[in-house]
């Protein structure tokens, strides 16, 4: 069930209901709703907030209960780097300015 991944998801990263929502920019009552299954259809958009604030795809979100061997983890440390990134002031468009950098600084390396 979505709901169970979610709250699976959320919980092996330290997260409460609380945090999620607030990152997620979704209703904490509603993602309370779809981890407990009342909500069973969430909508593809709170799927991709949720997911983002997870750091997955929304296809693990919604994948088969079978996949679960294909899912692809995050590393614990990628997670603690993101959460220090975050809580030090990183934006997302400084993340992406820098990763941008490190590409063209390794094309011209070579």
């Amino acid at each position: 069930m979505i709901g169970q991944r979610i709250q699976k998801l959320r919980l092996s990263r330290g997260l409460t209901l609380s945090e999620l929502a607030e990152r997620a920019d979704v209703a904490k009552s509603y993602i309370s709703a779809i981890e407990r299954s009342l909500q069973k259809n969430p909508s593809i958009q709170v799927l991709e907030k949720i997911s983002a604030v997870l750091g997955v795809s929304v296809q693990t979100l919604i994948r088969n209960e079978d996949d679960d061997s294909q899912e692809e983890q995050v590393d614990a440390e990628w997670i603690a780097l993101a959460k220090e990134a975050m809580k030090s002031g990183l934006s997302k468009a400084q993340f992406k300015e820098y990763l941008e950098f490190q590409k063209w600084r390794k094309d011209h390396d070579d």
